[in-house]
């Protein structure tokens, strides 16, 4: 079972890397990082703790959309062009293949989030230029230049070479590359200056991604549930849907918990994506405490089971012969 549970997260996670809005996605997400910086500098006091909104925002709403196109893609497509019958006409229980597919897709979007987490911090790092005194992060432009440019030779030479996909080629070998630059950067400042921990990486930004993509697995949970009954739009639909929702939960839920039962069962279903967001916190604290953290990975886990759960009782009955 354990060997059939990795071989088919192993291909879903490859087959999503191959999926071209997968790269798409992901190229989208580093061009808004990218222009982030150029883009806040209009909020007056504000430039920083926009360019932090910002990032954090193109880091959740690229999880979501890689969430649904990948799920789908991984379940949908299978039930829609029975491939699926060839997998489960061997030995592998249904359960087995829901829990493979969620673990393949969410490999693939923790790799999409790392990627992007690192273009976050580097735009993060770089500051906004609010006044003509402001100067250019070098060594963020020339490791950033440095890591696109060799991660795109580097995949153009192993898909001419050894028929390598090269958008997915691409994308691993940028993470890994943007690995050693974050690196590389934590010793040096702007002025070329080395020391140890002398780059300016706050921690907050590293808790408050990792907080995002524990609500981006619950997307992930979310879509692999719609994907075993629905197609790619409504899959879509219903996902956006319970993330616009579950935004709003405290508003729309947690208000009239305290009075009717209605709230409190509201409240009880619909994931709060709230707890996974932490724009007051760039406003106001700026800071994020560990203990926030815990909490915030024992709600994640605790509905994602729950959705994983219900997700294998709906594939239990579905039809796809």
């Amino acid at each position: 079972m354990l060997f059939a549970l990795y071989s088919i997260a192993k291909n879903t996670f490859t087959e999503t890397l191959r999926q071209p809005v997968y790269a798409v996605i992901i190229v989208s997400a580093l061009l808004l990082f990218i222009l982030a910086p150029a883009i806040s500098m209009y909020t007056l006091d504000e430039d920083v703790k926009m360019l932090r909104e910002l990032g954090l925002s193109t880091l959740f709403l690229a999880g979501l959309f890689i969430a649904v196109f990948s799920a789908t893609g991984a379940i949908t497509e299978e039930i829609e062009s029975k491939t699926i019958t060839t997998v489960l006409s061997k030995p592998v229980a249904r359960p087995v293949f829901v829990l493979g597919k969620f673990l393949g897709v969410a490999a693939a979007v923790i790799l999409a989030h790392y990627l992007g987490t690192i273009a976050y911090l580097l735009a993060v790092r770089h500051g906004v230029l609010t006044t003509a005194r402001d100067t250019m992060d070098i060594p963020v432009i020339v490791s950033a230049t440095v890591v696109l440019s060799l991660a795109i030779l580097i995949s153009a030479y192993v898909n001419y070479n050894y028929d390598w996909n090269f958008p997915a080629s691409a994308i691993v070998i940028a993470a890994i590359l943007a690995s050693f630059a974050v690196l590389f950067l934590t010793f040096v400042d702007k002025e070329w200056r080395f020391g140890p921990f002398i780059g300016k990486f706050n921690p907050f930004d590293i808790y408050a991604s990792l907080l995002l993509l524990m609500g981006i697995l619950v997307l992930v949970a979310l879509a692999v549930l719609f994907s075993t009954r629905m197609n790619v739009i409504l899959t879509l639909i219903c996902c956006v849907a319970v993330f616009l929702l579950g935004l709003i939960s405290d508003w729309l839920y947690g208000q009239f918990a305290a009075r009717f039962l209605w709230a409190r069962i509201g409240s009880s279903l619909l994931p709060n994506m709230q707890v996974f967001w932490v724009s007051d916190a760039i406003y106001e604290t700026g800071k994020i405490p560990l203990s926030y953290l815990w909490q915030g990975l024992c709600y994640s886990a605790s509905y994602t089971t729950a959705i994983l759960a219900l997700a294998i009782a709906f594939f239990q009955r579905r039809q796809v012969g």
